[in-house]
């Protein structure tokens, strides 16, 4: 666990600042392929990238302070206290946002977005794992760890849940990039597909963090996943059936319009004689 890197003077780099911006850094390369690779100006994702960067920093520390009104407002300004959901949804608020103004394809900005913050979200989660923060339970299972340094400290063997996450989150870009996305024909329901396994992963996962129910015996981050898993399946059956067909499923649909169009033609004459 290393919490800080190195110091210059009163200057001090710390492995969570440094993850965060490599998680910033890596769902830009991937939103720049996706880009190309769906028909939208791969150097709009620079300025998509800020928007996130801003939005996400912002709802996630209004969600912790939902969390923790007592640390209202001291925590206010300070570097931690960060949570996961509220930074996604200030994320993808502020994208929208500026995609609408930008008049993007939105549903296409969206399909390569859920790529990109599947990556971005395995990488924070190693910043987190590195500051000791958001581990799990106590554990007697073998790859159980210790955060003496960490936030809070412990000296119990507990699960390294930030890396249970950061593998399920590799996963899902997997799934999502060679299983899921080549099985859809319209622009939009990735994104929404993202939600679905995110919603799974983070909801099972809860049951070895240290959260502690609020209804029913689940979390809240579980009835939030819950929401998000029921959302995915909505948005994916809406987009799926109702939007816009993705540019290469267009090409193709329009071929084979031009093909049918030819052999009605040729068939024609024959009718006639």
């Amino acid at each position: 666990m290393y919490p800080e890197l190195f110091h210059i003077g009163g200057f001090t780099m710390n492995s969570f600042g440094v993850m965060m911006a490599l998680a910033f850094i890596a769902a830009g390369f991937i939103g720049h392929w996706q880009f190309k690779k769906r028909g939208v100006k791969p150097d709009f994702i620079y300025g998509l990238l800020i928007a996130a960067v801003i939005g996400g920093l912002l709802g996630a520390k209004i969600h912790y302070l939902i969390l923790h009104p007592d640390e209202w407002p001291g925590n206010l300004l300070s570097g931690g206290g960060l949570v996961w959901f509220g930074g996604l949804f200030g994320a993808i608020v502020a994208v929208v946002i500026v995609t609408l103004i930008s008049r993007q394809r939105l549903a296409a900005v969206m399909d390569a977005g859920a790529l990109a913050v599947a990556v971005g979200y395995s990488v924070g989660r190693i910043g987190c794992f590195l500051r000791g923060d958001d581990y799990g339970v106590p554990t007697d299972l073998p790859w159980g760890m210790s955060f003496p340094e960490g936030l809070p400290p412990t000296t119990l063997k507990v699960h390294p849940t930030q890396l249970y996450e950061t593998a399920a989150s590799l996963v899902i870009f997997a799934l999502l990039a060679w299983v899921i996305a080549p099985r859809f024909k319209r622009e939009g329901p990735l994104m929404f597909a993202y939600l679905l396994l995110a919603g799974v992963e983070r909801f099972l996962v809860e049951f070895v963090r240290t959260n502690e129910g609020v209804a029913l015996g689940l979390t809240q981050q579980q009835w939030i996943s819950v929401a998000l898993f029921v959302l995915g399946i909505a948005g994916m059956w809406w987009f799926e059936t109702r939007g816009r067909l993705r540019t290469a499923a267009t090409g193709k649909n329009r071929v084979d319009t031009a093909a049918s169009s030819g052999q009605g033609m040729r068939k024609t004459p024959g009718v006639g004689s």
